[in-house]
């Protein structure tokens, strides 16, 4: 944890100030600070605490706690954790995660006992915070939280509509759920109407003109229903608090036995209220665009404050998202909202105690029975069930409410184990049938586990006939190596053909080369062939020494392109086959080296491409007699027709254009060498300009400071013609200068204002 208080002050706006900035830069800083929290957090505090009071005590009750437990935690959760931990807007008190697990560890060891568990789970958090394996406990899957908040949602819906209905909840959900029915039809008193009725005010708040609905929905459901149950002077079962709250009494005990079992219940408790609030401060991270949480630090923070609200005969405290999220909605700024939240609980809960115990039971269960129902949330459910994770999240959801929650999370991590070595050692094979051509594809991981279907899948080829067996696998073991070679030879030796095409990692070529690798690190790493040049992913292949193609390598090219992507853009040039609208005129040399849609990462229909030996523009000049026009009306159809965005002018370093202008070798090839005339500007300007500076630097090549002046120039060409100046004029069009260093593969972008060429996405004019 070094340094992590420091960060945290940062986080807060108390970074450490220079010994020479003085003291009036120092008083300049807290009057703003103390500014920031008198304008927005002591709001946000406030509106935090509406929010706080009502469910704390509703979670007390459902989890069969003393009901001035969850006030305690509350409390501390507020002070303690907003002080201490590492997430700065994040919120903390009682949750509604823990209410079943709690249920169920005050009826077995009594309250006494509970809070010395809470101690303990607050002690461990600690252990866990210092030993920094906070990001650990991210690695549990999404669904299984979501599972394990929809159990828990169920499992307080069904308590609490027990009470509701003037019963009271069972031990379990399912006990619960299977006396439902009958409460559902028993006789139901005035406690029904009251918490009906508190359902109703939070269903149709947020439907109320939004001046209302600043009023935090819980607050405003708790204080109606409560009001109303005063003035009626109805005869329900309410809130008790001690008469004097600074007088608790609660000290916590050990167990006088069954330590086996106590320690289980604070590894649960530790587990789960850290999860939790791991998982709390990371969504409110995406909230708001301040500083990031440190969460081994919030981890110590949690750990303090559950040991200090156990000591207090207190609830356990988790990081809790409803108030969290409260919080950065209100406006808050810096932790002093989350600290100043649980001043005005334990100020207002004293001070008003007895208006606090006007409030019904009843209405807390219907809080809680909103509150439940909400953590089943839909659309949670179709986010997993897009990532395929749809049985993870029910088992774990299934396992809580059966079971209890500790099992069902456990459960819920075991099936993610399960099903995580099932997509690792997943490998799909499909069978394409071409008549006397058969096209197997194998993808993913081929091992052992695979064989079976593999040999399968190969047997059922009919003999003499050629066989593409495309390999794209991330691993290929020994068996499948033995599996695959041992059936190519007897294939072969029967009269058929096969060609293994393996793309990427060549597992299967170091097999038959008698060097396999264990780990695809040992092995040299392989270019995408539609990055790499022909002659050096041909050179990887093998198996696929095709007579009637080895010296045309277009031909196999093309061969691949109908097998492996035409596939993939067939969608996308379909719709382009009745028109084109590229954004952008390319123009560029013919170099074989510079490859457009590789350096600008674009596809079919995005650029309007022209290619000639030094990416000229020509123009009527003294020069030579004619002006080569082809050019002129690629730029007349982009700008006129086409209504392109952008014209980007684009060199290279290493040009041989420019290197045959410098050195006069074109001078023995006519037709070159009057191309080549219309670089006879960009040698001007080079000879009689400033230089041109990549990156702060002229280049040390005088072809390649040539070229950066020769983009100048066919930019000032391109300004030269009335259509294209017209359109950048309206701001229809932008012209842009581009070199290419291959060497280095990098992208340099003409800075408009100071003429350099930088690094593409550093700065670009």
């Amino acid at each position: 944890m070094a340094g992590a208080p420091e960060a945290a002050d940062r986080a807060d706006g108390e970074g450490p100030r220079s010994v020479h900035s003085g003291q009036l830069g120092g008083d300049r800083h807290r009057r703003a600070r103390w500014k920031t929290v008198l304008r927005h957090d002591v709001p946000a505090s406030l509106v935090v605490f509406l929010v706080a009071v009502p469910l704390s005590l509703g979670i007390a009750l459902a989890s069969g706690a003393p009901i001035v437990a969850g006030v305690v935690a509350a409390v501390v959760g507020g002070i303690v954790a907003g002080a201490l931990g590492g997430s700065r807007l994040q919120v903390s008190g009682p949750a509604a995660g823990l209410t079943v697990v709690m249920a169920e560890t005050i009826a077995e060891f009594g309250w006494a006992v509970t809070c010395a568990i809470t101690v303990c789970a607050g002690l461990l958090q600690i252990m866990f915070g210092l030993s920094r394996v906070a990001r650990a406990a991210l690695a549990i899957a999404p669904a299984i939280v979501h599972g394990m908040l929809a159990g828990i949602g169920v499992t307080l819906v069904l308590g609490q509509l027990h009470v509701i209905l003037g019963g009271a909840p069972q031990s379990s959900a399912i006990d619960n759920l299977a006396e439902l029915p009958g409460q559902i039809a028993g006789h139901h008193d005035t406690a029904a109407v009251i918490g009906i009725a508190t359902i109703a005010v939070l269903l149709l708040w947020p439907r109320l003109p939004r001046p209302v609905t600043r009023i935090p929905a819980p607050l405003a459901a708790i204080t109606m229903v409560t009001v109303v149950a005063v003035l009626a002077d109805v005869s329900v079962a309410r809130v008790e608090l001690p008469g004097d709250l600074l007088a608790i009494g609660f000290l916590p005990e050990l167990p006088s036995s069954g330590w086996f079992d106590f320690g289980l219940a604070v590894v649960t408790i530790a587990l789960i209220a850290s999860v939790e609030t791991l998982l709390s401060a990371v969504a409110v991270d995406r909230m708001h665009t301040g500083p990031r949480a440190n969460l081994n630090r919030e981890l110590v923070g949690q750990g303090a404050a559950n040991m200090t609200s156990g000591a207090l005969g207190g609830l356990p405290v988790t990081g809790v998202i409803v108030r969290s999220s409260t919080n950065v909605a209100a406006g808050a700024r810096t932790r002093a909202s989350a600290v100043l939240h649980g001043m005005w609980v334990l100020l207002f809960t004293v001070a008003l105690v007895e208006l606090i115990q006007s409030i019904p039971l009843a209405a807390l269960a219907g809080l809680l029975t909103y509150v439940g129902a909400k953590l089943v949330n839909l659309r949670t459910v179709r986010t997993v069930r897009g990532h395929g994770d749809l049985p993870l999240y029910f088992v774990t959801l299934l396992g809580v409410v059966t079971i209890d929650l500790l099992t069902g999370v456990l459960i819920g991590v075991a099936l993610s184990l399960v099903l995580m070595l099932r997509r690792t050692m997943w490998s799909g094979i499909q069978v394409i049938d071409q008549g006397e051509h058969h096209r197997i594809v194998v993808e993913g991981v081929l091992t052992f586990l695979s064989v079976p279907r593999l040999s399968a899948v190969l047997g059922a080829i009919p003999p003499d006939r050629t066989v593409r067996l495309e390999l794209v696998v991330d691993y290929l073991d020994h068996a499948a190596f033995d599996c695959l070679s041992g059936w190519q030879h007897g294939y072969e030796r029967a009269g058929g053909t096969v060609v293994i095409d393996e793309i990427g990692h060549p597992w299967y070529g170091n097999g038959r080369s008698r060097s396999p690798t264990v780990r695809r690190q040992e092995a040299k790493r392989v270019q995408p062939r539609w990055l790499a040049p022909w002659s050096e992913w041909m050179a990887q292949e093998h198996g696929m020494d095709i007579p009637e193609q080895r010296h045309r390598p277009l031909h196999r090219g093309t061969s691949e392109f109908q097998w492996r992507t035409a596939p993939l853009v067939r969608d996308t040039l379909m719709r382009l086959a009745s028109e084109q609208t590229p954004h952008t005129l390319f123009i560029t040399c013919s170099d074989a080296r510079l490859v457009p849609n590789v350096i600008t990462t674009s596809g079919p229909g995005d650029l309007f491409t022209v290619r000639n030996i030094g990416n000229f523009v020509p123009v009527s000049s003294g020069c030579h007699d004619g002006v080569d026009r082809s050019v002129g009306a690629a730029v007349e159809y982009a700008v006129a027709v086409l209504k392109v965005r952008e014209i980007v002018v684009c060199g290279h370093s290493s040009c041989g254009a420019m290197t045959a202008i410098l050195s006069r070798d074109g001078d023995r090839l006519p037709a070159v060498r009057q191309w080549l005339s219309h670089g006879e500007p960009s040698v001007r300007r080079w000879r009689e300009g400033p230089p041109v500076l990549l990156e702060g630097e002229a280049p040390e090549a005088q072809a390649d400071a040539l070229a950066l002046h020769n983009v100048l120039q066919q930019l000032d060409h391109l300004r030269a013609d009335p259509a294209v100046a017209e359109a950048e004029r309206a701001g229809r069009l932008v012209l842009t200068g581009m070199y290419f260093d291959v060497g280095a593969a990098q992208v340099y972008l003409l800075d408009s204002g100071t003429g350099v060429f930088q690094p593409a996405g550093v700065r670009a004019g």
